[in-house]
């Protein structure tokens, strides 16, 4: 069986292609980052952390990647950098091995999204890792569910792949795929 995270990446490989403009929401230590460089045309990588950065940039110079443009920027400003992609991850909750305190927030979180979905093409992906074990996490969980039971289900099909039998929060994913333009 696969993790949500191996899962995140086949949903989006399934349209990723050498033309893609992918966008990394959340670059953490860099792994989508570095996914989506195999591949796309072009891939934008957000993160208000200088750590972040330092970390994906590292693993891209190693592997040679040469088209990601990374931004020390939050994800809520997405629209002053782009004008349109094919698809985007998202991890949300706190990078990993670094201070806890500094988390995605609900508010930032859903206006990221938005403008995502905005500026997603028909056609275009967007997967969702949802951590939510940590101080603040349960809230900016709650505020995306409720964000995306409200998404048109004309425009837009979401699904989630969870684990039902599992303690201590485990993460899920959520997908999302754009059918059609708003009206």
């Amino acid at each position: 069986m696969k993790s949500p995270i191996q899962l995140s990446h086949d949903f989006l490989a399934e349209i990723l292609t050498n033309q893609s403009i992918a966008l990394d929401a959340t670059m953490g230590n860099g792994y989508d980052t570095l996914f989506l460089a195999k591949y796309a045309k072009k891939v934008y990588a957000f993160d208000i952390q200088e750590i972040a950065l330092k970390t994906t940039k590292e693993k891209l110079t190693a592997s040679g990647a040469q088209n990601v443009h990374l931004i020390l920027d939050s994800h809520e400003n997405i629209d002053n950098y782009l004008s349109e992609i094919n698809l985007a991850i998202f991890n949300l909750g706190y990078l990993p091995k670094a201070d806890k305190t500094i988390i995605t927030k609900p508010d930032s979180t859903i206006l990221a999204l938005k403008k995502t979905l905005h500026l997603l093409k028909v056609g275009g992906r967007v997967s969702i890792m949802v951590y939510y074990g940590h101080d603040g996490g349960q809230l900016e969980k709650d505020a995306l569910e409720h964000f995306l039971k409200n998404l048109s289900q004309e425009q837009y099909t979401v699904m989630r792949y969870q684990p039902v039998n599992q303690v201590n929060h485990p993460p899920f994913l959520i997908m999302i795929e754009k059918r059609r333009m708003s009206s």
